[in-house]
């Protein structure tokens, strides 16, 4: 079943439940790449959530992006968003004590960080492609392990940034697997940005991404 919620989009496996991965989309809005994400994990057994923290909104050029993100109080506008979606997910999936997995893309990377330590007992797998929060966060309390797919050459996300967070979350006694993909430029898992996207790097994120909340999950799979 796949299906469109009041603020975003819900796909679930054939059996109708499973292990519960919220998808947080990257600042182009809640679009048929991160929607057909979702369906590719309810395709693997999970059942997937993606909230649309721009309400409807889609940007298809990075000059609209850029001009939605100065007009938009993205402080203000994404946690009365993502944070029920968090209730609603856990209420669709087979959650329980285990909790769920998060995957975000870019600005939507930063906000899975700010939820693993919002709701630090609800989540077990935090999975970031090209986004992080730069070292600033407190995980001490959070009981998931930290997977990150980050572009070699990437203007938007720094490598110092990068590295002070991985050196955070290991300070603070998480897991974390953190991967820089050769030649590769931010979105370079998104097959409809024809400018970054990288099939063979993408297919290995996909990858790493299944084996990492399959483990990570597996008390509820």
């Amino acid at each position: 079943m796949n299906a469109k919620q009041s603020q975003g989009y819900l796909a679930t496996p054939s059996s109708g439940i499973g292990p519960g991965i919220l998808v947080l989309h990257a600042w182009w809005g809640l679009n048929d790449f991160f929607r057909g994400f979702c369906d590719r994990l309810a395709q693997q057994g999970f059942v997937a959530y993606a909230p649309d923290m721009f309400s409807g909104e889609i940007a298809h050029t990075i000059q609209e992006a850029e001009h939605h993100q100065s007009q938009w109080d993205e402080a203000g506008a994404v946690p009365p968003i993502i944070l029920p979606a968090v209730e609603e997910l856990s209420t669709r999936a087979a959650a329980g004590k285990q909790g769920l997995g998060i995957i975000g893309f870019s600005m939507g990377a930063y906000w899975s960080l700010w939820l693993a330590q919002q709701k630090p007992d609800m989540f077990r797998a935090v999975v970031l492609f090209y986004g992080s929060d730069g070292g600033d966060g407190e995980y001490q309390h959070s009981k998931a392990a930290f997977q990150g797919h980050f572009a070699e050459n990437d203007p938007y996300e720094t490598a110092a940034g990068i590295q002070a967070l991985e050196n955070n979350l290991k300070a603070a006694s998480r897991p974390v697997t953190f991967y820089t993909y050769p030649g590769t430029t931010h979105w370079f898992f998104e097959n409809d940005r024809s400018d970054a996207f990288n099939p063979g790097a993408a297919q290995l994120a996909w990858d790493r991404t299944l084996s990492f909340i399959n483990k990570s999950m597996a008390a509820i799979s």
